[in-house]
């Protein structure tokens, strides 16, 4: 048989199979709990509450063969270009120390350089520096965030701004905390040309410059791809960061781009990062397809959005250190996989990317979790949680906070009747994952963000997509520039009209 008639009837067995009922997979196995649960380092994954069976893993480990998940991974970790349509290869793990030997040392390379800068302004060099104002946009301000407000919280080392927002009301609300004499601009853009992370830079620099600052320039630091670019626009040669071009934007906070958060956590904690990603790294490389966790959660993911037409995926993290996860995974998840054609330019032949959405716990309880549990949309949830408290407070915080993400898993899958009052029927059936961390740690962030890369990978892989290009984004930022080149010219009457009332 044909891989690609192979494929099809992968898929066609996939649809063909019955939905089960998550209450009676329980009820009829008792070692299901067992089967469904991967525990890598500290992190405990439950895929328990899933609708998938035996037999749907079987089918998706054969369509994992029939799609050479496992070349195309190998082919990820050895440097090959699989960015087919940029002609490049993908190596944000060589920033942790897995992949082609001379990418690895090119990656040591330039956090040796990253660890002698910052070693250089701890020490002084740059002058007294309490502040670190970051601008950046997509991967160049998600990432960093996501670290420095999951893990930095309670280091007293730097305050640290990540702006991103082209909107002046941002920039001004972070630099309105900060003393621009004390304050590092780190400007964060891998061709250094991206067009709302130099209007934010330049304007902070006016903004040194205006509140007297002798050398504003002399207190910038460029995290990029692109050099040259950087000298040009006038950073000093010594401050400039590199990394490859082979590292995604949204792939990128092992990198260079990383430099707040490393600079925020102090270095032993950065390396702790990189060491809790390498080992998942490790685990999504050796591990067999079903006790593989990025690996298993794809074929979560495939069955809910492919198998029962589920177009959405809600990620709820019950840890206020974890509130800007689902933002990340936004970025993450929907900007890598959300495509119509496959890698060999073809359409696809089914949904890709579910939308990525979600909340905090317990707030979103009091406001999406209505439809979750009683409106007619099927949603697959995923709860993230922490075990060990990030707080000093009396106990019952983390333990009622807890209490609540267990209980909204449990309440999903099974419901309640009320055939008296149907206002009040839960119908159940609806499914969860649980990912549960026993520590939140540099390490164990490491290994769970690593955990979310390799998944956006493997749900590539199976959907025969390339996950690594984004040029879903530029036509809207071309017609941007053709706005305000040539204002209301040759569009449509609604965006000609708009443009006209709003910027005359």
């Amino acid at each position: 048989m044909a891989e690609t008639d192979r494929i099809a009837a992968c898929w066609n067995a996939l649809k063909a199979l019955d939905v089960p009922d998550l209450r009676a997979l329980f009820e009829a196995d008792p070692g299901r709990l067992a089967a469904h649960v991967v525990e890598e380092g500290a992190l405990r994954f439950d895929f328990s509450k899933t609708h998938l069976t035996g037999e749907a893993l079987a089918l998706f480990a054969e369509l994992a063969e029939a799609v050479d998940f496992s070349g195309r991974r190998a082919a990820m970790f050895n440097g090959e270009a699989i960015n087919v349509t940029e002609g490049r290869a993908v190596e944000h793990s060589a920033e942790r120390g897995e992949g082609k030997a001379a990418s690895v040392e090119a990656a040591r390379e330039h956090k040796a350089r990253m660890r002698t800068l910052i070693d250089a302004i701890e020490a002084g060099a740059l002058g007294e520096i309490r502040h670190i104002l970051h601008v950046g946009i997509g991967g160049s301000a998600l990432g960093p965030d996501l670290l420095v407000d999951a893990l930095a919280r309670s280091a007293d080392r730097y305050d640290v701004a990540i702006v991103s927002n082209v909107d002046g009301v941002a920039l001004e609300e972070a630099m309105a905390r900060f003393d621009p004499a004390c304050t590092l601009l780190v400007i964060a853009s891998k061709t250094f040309t991206t067009t709302e992370t130099m209007l934010n830079a330049a304007s902070a620099i006016d903004w040194m410059t205006r509140a007297g600052v002798e050398d504003p320039y002399g207190q910038v630091v460029a995290l990029t791809a692109a050099p040259d670019k950087a000298i040009e626009w006038g950073v000093d040669e010594t401050r400039i960061l590199g990394f490859s071009e082979s590292v995604g934007g949204r792939y990128s906070l092992w990198s260079s781009i990383g430099f707040p958060a490393a600079l925020a956590l102090g270095w032993d904690g950065f390396e702790a990062l990189l060491e809790g990603a390498a080992a998942m790294d490790r685990h999504f490389r050796h591990a067999g397809p079903l006790e593989n966790a990025p690996l298993r959660a794809a074929f979560v993911d495939q069955y809910y959005a492919r198998v029962m037409g589920c177009q959405t995926r809600a990620v709820f993290a019950y840890d206020e250190r974890l509130r800007l996860l689902p933002d990340y995974l936004q970025q993450l998840e929907m900007e890598s996989n959300g495509k119509s054609v496959k890698a060999d330019g073809t359409p696809v032949d089914g949904p890709t990317a579910a939308i990525t959405w979600g909340g905090v716990g317990t707030d979103a309880q009091h406001a999406v979790f209505q439809l979750l549990h009683q409106g007619t949309h099927v949603v697959p949830v995923e709860f993230v949680a922490v075990t060990e408290a990030g707080d000093d407070l009396d106990p019952a915080h983390h333990q009622t906070l807890l209490v609540n993400c267990f209980a909204q898993g449990a309440a999903l899958m099974q419901g309640r009747e009320n055939a008296a009052d149907p206002a009040r029927a839960y119908p159940g059936n609806r499914p969860s994952t649980t990912i549960l961390i026993d520590a939140l740690t540099p390490h164990s962030l490491g290994a769970l963000i690593a955990f979310y890369e390799h998944r956006t990978f493997a749900n590539g892989v199976l959907m025969e997509i390339n996950s690594f290009d984004q040029f879903g984004v530029e036509l809207g930022k071309e017609i941007a520039r053709s706005i305000e080149q040539e204002g209301a010219q040759g569009f449509d009457p609604s965006t000609m009209a708009l443009i006209e009332r709003a910027l005359g």
